[in-house]
């Protein structure tokens, strides 16, 4: 039997800011003191916000990358 995988990226999931702060508080439970996995979790995070800020009215992401 020939198992599939597929791409995840959490950001998908990462809807709302409420999605956003219980995503931080369960790494953070879960990192253990590791920090390149809580610089992970940040940066994902990043990239949920600026998605989110992408899909706004009136605002392309490439404006945004830009500031």
């Amino acid at each position: 039997m020939i198992e599939k995988f597929t791409n995840w990226d959490s950001i998908d999931y990462l809807k709302t800011e409420e999605d956003l702060v219980t995503y931080l508080e369960i790494c953070l439970d879960e990192a253990g003191g590791d920090l390149r996995f809580i610089a992970k979790v940040h940066g994902t995070i990043a990239r949920a916000r600026l998605r989110m800020l992408g899909n706004a009215p009136k605002c392309s992401r490439k404006g945004l990358v830009r500031l």
